[in-house]
């Protein structure tokens, strides 16, 4: 799932899976973080979700996608479009 917030000059987008599924480590890859894995991990939330905020431009558009352990790449069902390989953010 995808939560947004518009700031002044940037949006602020937050990734959120559930606690436990995928098991193990997950964080978000993309253009935004020249798809280097850890970068930004997801943090369990107090809502039994875990998550991780971005800061991006605004009117741009985004390609990422999760990596779990065990080299698991997943897409994002809630995301604006796919390309057929990664999911597309709109800001």
């Amino acid at each position: 799932m995808l939560e947004r917030k518009q700031l002044k000059d940037r949006a602020q987008v937050t990734f959120v899976l559930p606690a436990d599924t995928p098991p193990g480590p997950v964080s978000v890859v993309g253009d935004f973080n020249e798809w280097k894995p850890g970068a930004h991990d997801l943090k369990p939330r107090s809502d039994g979700t875990r998550a991780v905020t971005v800061r991006l431009p605004v009117k741009s558009v985004h390609s990422f996608r999760y990596l779990a352990a065990g080299d698991y790449w997943f897409d994002e069902d809630h995301a604006d479009g796919h390309d057929g390989t990664n999911s597309l953010l709109h800001t």
